[in-house]
């Protein structure tokens, strides 16, 4: 497996998002096979797995401590924090003071069956809470052996640059995908020798080209209520998806896998995380690794994806405007 720098943490080059064995893309999955689908992973050479106490709540965390705890030593677990979680277990806003970060390391470390988080992000900036504060929480606790790594999630650059003169971040961990796309950003990483953390690397599923503007989803699913996933938006997309599959055609590989090896190739420090339940997708996501785009077919794809027009917020206005982006 090839490896990758997120600072200085060393990591897989694909890693594997969690969240939607429990949470957020319909009913939580059947845990022993979700267990036997994160043994594989390890074997096929993933070293990097995500997770946060917000899935669920909860039972993403101990789904995924409980399957990794045989092969601890061979893995890098990252989890979150920064959401107030209601008696129903719904998150009723953003709490990043700092006795709430340490209970939550508490409890997480219990909950993964470990003695150490390897990446501790804030999941949401707080405005309540200065990025000073959290950092030097975090700090504490990398101090006291219960973190090694700090990271935030959906933070702008000058959260980042403010939390990074406090404790060091290793990785930023943002959208990222052909039709999310901050340059900015990137940049800015770049200078700070920070690492990118892409989630939703595919789109939700989108850049895989298996939706279409007949698609549907679960009420239990978060794309129902996402703008981008309407039906009208979704057959509006569907020319980034025609450019995904016209390369895969010439390189005998899937659109899913152009979208992974597209932005591997953007920085050598961007990590995508693409999640799934199916053994299936994993390897095909993992044989992205081996898709070699030229110079040439990066230019290509940069300029015909740069003239398609995306329709549709990544959340409805409410959610877009809960991150510090």
């Amino acid at each position: 497996m090839q490896k990758r720098k997120l600072g200085n943490l060393e990591v897989s080059a694909i890693g594997l998002g969690c969240m939607g064995m429990s949470s957020s893309y319909g009913p939580p999955k059947d845990v022993r096979e979700m267990t036997v689908l994160l043994r594989k992973a390890v074997d096929l050479g993933v070293d990097f797995f995500d997770t946060a106490e917000i899935y669920g709540p909860f039972i993403n965390e101990e789904l995924v401590g409980a399957a990794l705890a045989p092969v601890r030593d061979k893995v890098i677990i990252a989890t979150k924090f920064g959401f107030r979680i209601a008696g129903d277990d719904r998150h009723s806003g953003v709490d990043s003071r700092p006795e709430h970060i340490r209970e939550v390391a508490d409890a997480s470390l219990r909950r993964l069956k470990t003695d150490v988080i390897d990446l501790f992000y804030q999941h949401r900036v707080d405005p309540d809470v200065p990025i000073e504060d959290v950092a030097g929480t975090v700090k504490d606790l990398i101090k006291q052996g219960k973190v090694r790594h700090f990271g935030l999630s959906e933070a702008g650059l000058n959260t980042v640059r403010r939390a990074h003169a406090v404790q060091a971040v290793a990785a930023l961990q943002n959208e990222c995908s052909l039709w999310t796309r901050r340059p900015e950003i990137l940049k800015g990483l770049e200078e700070l020798g920070i690492g990118l953390v892409a989630f939703s690397p595919l789109g939700r599923g989108f850049l895989t080209g298996k939706m279409d503007g007949s698609t549907t989803f679960d009420a239990a699913d978060m794309r129902s209520k996402l703008p981008r996933f309407t039906p009208q938006a979704l057959k509006a997309n569907q020319t980034l998806i025609d450019l995904l599959a016209s390369v895969a055609t010439r390189k005998n590989a899937t659109p899913a896998q152009v979208a992974l090896a597209w932005l591997l190739a953007q920085k050598p420090w961007i990590v995508p995380i693409p999640g799934t339940t199916k053994l299936s997708r994993l390897e095909e996501n993992l044989e992205a690794l081996e898709l070699q785009l030229s110079a040439e077919d990066l230019r290509d794809i940069d300029t015909a994806a740069n003239s398609i027009p995306i329709e549709g917020t990544r959340y409805p206005e409410q959610m877009e405007q809960a991150t510090g982006l």
